[in-house]
């Protein structure tokens, strides 16, 4: 699995929504979950995870993530990103 340029393509999920209590991970509405794309690296998954962070700092409720998927899909690779 290459992109284009050649390198290794690493998915990476990012996603966010308002959670139910401060510090947890259980969201208050699964239907309302913000689902802002998947990436082919790292790099742009974190630019448009720190994007959504920044526009949500007024609501202390919403977190957004970042989700290796590579790391799912291929458990036995040892790839960074």
């Amino acid at each position: 699995m290459t992109a284009e340029d050649g390198k290794k393509q690493l998915l990476h999920l990012v996603f966010g929504g308002e959670l139910k209590k401060l510090g947890g991970t259980e969201f208050r509405d699964l239907d309302g979950l913000d689902i802002v794309g998947i990436y082919p690296d790292y790099q742009s998954a974190h630019t448009a995870w720190k994007a959504k962070a920044q526009a949500s700092v007024d609501n202390a409720h919403m977190r957004y993530f970042v989700v290796h998927l590579h790391r799912l899909l291929d458990p036995d690779n040892k790839a960074v990103g």
